[in-house]
């Protein structure tokens, strides 16, 4: 499934640099073509994920982190529904249900797509969040026990510190930087977490793209699309990448 995805967006991003480059309306008819019919092959396989989506949201239910418990249940159903309104564009596009509404059906499932992806995001955000804290809490402790200091004064208001007249401006710099510092420690340290923070945020432009909401181009959109089937590729290869629960 993960190849013939980045098969499709594969034609897509070079289907963009044809056409791009001026290249023969028939070759570029050709790779649309191909990307159409890899299309409906993906949406042959994903007749049974529908249900998939349903058991694996019945077995988030049960996790006792309660914002981990929304995010995975809601993303699942979501993406239930996403490969419910896909199968009925299958139908429409095989011929079985030739009076099929192609256009209303694809932007019902790009929704239900969108909001899934919404849903994983913030449970990555969330694990961030939390891994932070650890650190910090971490940091501090090792500080407490060393008998050091916070760093640049920032725990207390020393010189350019936010007591001080005009210091407010450098002391955020500061923060800031140590924040964003600490957060590439924490992704450095979890390539799930880092694997799925990229894979979802290259997905979330393509039904951005599709919805209409942020124009990308389908040279964009066949890059994202090709990366995270690439990194999806790679947690299946490497299960170890996969964020758990």
């Amino acid at each position: 499934m993960g190849k013939l995805r980045a098969a499709q967006y594969a034609c897509s991003l070079l289907g963009h640099a044809l056409q791009k480059h001026g290249a023969s309306p028939e070759l570029q008819k050709q790779i649309g073509q191909l990307e159409s019919h890899l299309s409906l092959g993906r949406k042959l396989l994903r007749l049974g994920n529908s249900a998939d989506a349903l058991e694996s949201a019945k077995r988030a239910v049960h996790l006792s982190d309660v914002v981990l418990r929304f995010c995975i249940t809601v993303s699942h159903l979501n993406r239930a529904l996403y490969f419910a309104c896909d199968n009925v564009l299958w139908a429409g596009k095989s011929g079985l249900a030739p009076r099929v509404d192609q256009e209303k059906w694809a932007q019902r499932s790009f929704r239900y797509y969108l909001f899934s992806l919404i849903m994983n995001l913030s449970r990555d955000a969330y694990e961030i969040r939390l891994l932070m804290e650890q650190e910090s809490s971490a940091c501090s402790r090792r500080l407490k026990g060393s008998g050091g200091g916070a760093p640049g004064g920032i725990e207390n208001a020393g010189p350019g510190g936010p007591g001080t007249p005009g210091g407010g401006l450098p002391h955020l710099a500061l923060k800031l930087q140590l924040r964003v510092l600490l957060l590439a420690r924490i992704l450095r340290g979890h390539p799930p977490l880092l694997l799925d923070v990229v894979r979802n945020a290259c997905d979330l432009f393509i039904p951005l793209d599709k919805l209409g909401l942020w124009r990308c181009g389908p040279g964009i959109v066949g890059l994202c699309g090709l990366v995270s089937s690439i990194l999806s590729i790679l947690t299946l290869i490497c299960p170890w990448l996969r964020l758990k629960p």
